[in-house]
């Protein structure tokens, strides 16, 4: 790596996919701040260049960090990459009894530790990436952050911040997934950063694409009750297929699921947002209808197929589900990097997945077993926003 690029402290590193797609962007991470086990042997694993901190926690390093350590005085540091802990702001929070707590959130207090590390380094640029939810909405934090953080480089310093949701596939990624990325320019003059336009978002890369190719050795099997329905469901679709506004039997309630229950790849389009912690219904599901390996979940998030993830299965789908996707990643770091840095590149991204050709057509869905057919019946749907089961036990609670 040349020893003039850009350097990155990397916070709440994970899987390593910003920082991979940002090396592929010219970059060089010198220090990752991470205190999950299997995330830091994944690390050490693929980037033994990568210097892993003794610091496993943000908050730790915040207290004891200085640029001196990395040999490199205030200022001289070229970003702080971070994507926090999403839980506090994700939509699947939402359905948790203590979802909607946000910054309040114990795990939100890594980001005062973050903003700590940006008045001690004081980097020429910082990028956050987190779930939509951390920008917008009942648990948002982007207001607050974002003011501290125009002032956290100290009275002779100030940092222009913006922020924009980014759709993955937009930008060649084999998955829809909505990111929210915050870029804060120290010294900017308004027009410090130009987000990166979108490259894919009329002709997207498919799963097929992405994963047509691939043959586990040993592919996971869906678990669970209702693991045997999937054949039934056809690809690209999930659950609703079974309800009365399907064309399957009436074995739901519309819209009484969270949308990935049964949810299957088509092969035609990109997968589904990669959850990290999915039970044994939450999809997205192979079209062979079974668990995607985690060779094939690398490849949806634009990984090599040959980055190394440790731990067990579980373990896997959490680094990797996780992780920011690699080539997203690649497109905001080439933005920076021609912006801020006066750097130019000649070839299309590295990480972009080769188109694989014509596209076989889907599988016919097969009959429902038998063993399903107890639960055919009509089943009401969903009554409507703010009128579920939920809302209706929290405002009883709050009369009582």
């Amino acid at each position: 790596m040349d020893s003039s690029a850009p350097t990155v402290l990397s916070l709440f590193t994970g899987a390593g996919g910003i920082d991979l797609g940002l090396e592929c962007a010219g970059f060089r991470t010198i220090l990752c701040v991470e205190q999950d086990e299997a995330a830091r042997e994944t690390l050490a694993s693929n980037r033994p260049n990568w210097r892993i901190s003794e610091h496993m926690r943000v908050e730790d390093a915040a207290e004891h960090l200085t640029p001196s350590q990395l040999g490199l005085a205030p200022g001289e540091l070229g970003a702080i990459v971070a994507g926090p802990p999403c839980q506090p702001f994700s939509a699947a929070a939402q359905w948790t009894r203590n979802g909607r707590r946000g910054d309040s959130d114990p795990r939100a207090a890594s980001l005062a530790a973050l903003v700590r590390l940006v008045e001690v380094f004081r980097p020429k640029l910082v990028v956050v990436e987190n779930v939509p939810g951390f920008f917008a909405g009942k648990t948002a934090v982007l207001p607050r952050f974002r003011d501290v953080l125009t002032g956290a480089a100290g009275r002779h310093h100030a940092y222009e911040v913006r922020h924009k949701l980014l759709n993955s596939a937009d930008f060649g990624v084999p998955q829809v997934r909505r990111r929210g990325f915050l870029v804060a320019v120290r010294d900017g003059d308004g027009d410090a950063f130009r987000w990166p336009k979108p490259t894919h978002a009329h002709n997207p890369v498919t799963a097929w694409d992405a994963i047509g190719s691939l043959r586990p050795a040993t592919p996971p099997p869906a678990t669970g009750h209702w693991a045997g329905l999937l054949p039934s469901i056809p690809e690209g679709a999930n659950y609703i297929w079974h309800t009365s506004r399907g064309g399957g039997r009436t074995l739901f309630g519309y819209r009484t699921r969270y949308w990935s229950f049964l949810l299957k790849l088509a092969k035609n389009r990109p997968s589904w947002t990669l959850p990290a912690s999915p039970g044994p219904g939450t999809g997205p599901f192979h079209w062979d209808n079974r668990r995607l390996a985690h060779s094939e979940l690398l490849r949806l998030q634009s990984f090599p197929v040959d980055w190394k993830v440790a731990g067990d299965y579980r373990r896997q789908v959490q680094q990797i589900g996780n992780a920011t996707p690699p080539l997203l990643a690649e497109a905001v770091g080439r933005a920076a990097a021609i912006q801020l840095w006066g750097r130019s590149f000649a070839c299309p991204p590295s990480l972009l997945v080769r188109r694989a050709g014509e596209i076989p057509n889907p599988r016919p869905a097969t009959e429902v077993p038998l063993k399903y057919l107890r639960h055919e019946k009509a089943h009401a749907p969903h009554p409507g926003p703010g009128r579920g089961p939920r809302p209706v036990t929290a405002r009883a609670t709050a009369v009582a």
